[in-house]
């Protein structure tokens, strides 16, 4: 329920970042071709809600695990060794947010007192959008070597995609 609730919380947010990203972009091009003025913050601003887009993004794929991936030798391994890999790969992934959320909360601290030369928001608040999409990630692995160790998930799901469908 609260999972729902978030995920689709954090779809619609993204939504909005990309409308409101492509509103600044392109409202800016026409007052800069048009009217030979523009938006200084545009830039700028959509330059910051495209970085929180990526990772926000990047959460909600890694939940569908439609990240892109190679996985036709794995398949043909018996399911046991299929598991093996998959809780291999999850620790691995964990280490990578690990380290990569560890990074990003240095920057995050070490730029707060830092602000963006036009909008004036501290550049933390923009290195924040890593350290809270590892935390999410993190979650997520944690929840997926649990599935899969206890056998919560199928054998013949061990390395299915929610996006598998989509792809023609």
């Amino acid at each position: 329920m609260i999972s729902r609730i978030l995920f689709g919380t954090l779809e619609k947010l993204l939504m909005a970042a990309l409308a409101l990203m492509v509103i600044l972009i392109f409202g800016n091009v026409v007052l800069r071709y048009g009217f030979n003025s523009g938006i200084t913050l545009s830039e700028e601003l959509s330059r910051f809600i495209f970085v929180w887009l990526i990772f926000i993004g990047a959460f909600l794929t890694l939940r569908d695990r439609a990240h892109l991936g190679v996985n036709s030798l794995v398949r043909a391994m018996p399911f046991k060794a299929q598991r093996i890999v998959r809780i291999g790969g999850d620790i691995a992934t964990l280490v990578c947010c690990y380290l990569l959320g560890l990074g990003a909360w240095r920057q995050t601290v070490d730029n707060l007192e830092n602000y963006s030369p036009v909008a004036g928001i501290p550049l933390g608040w923009v290195y924040l959008s890593c350290v809270l999409c590892c935390i999410g990630m993190a979650l997520l692995q944690l929840r997926s070597i649990f599935d899969v160790a206890t056998g919560r998930i199928p054998d013949e799901e061990i390395f299915a995609s929610n996006a598998e469908g989509l792809v023609e």
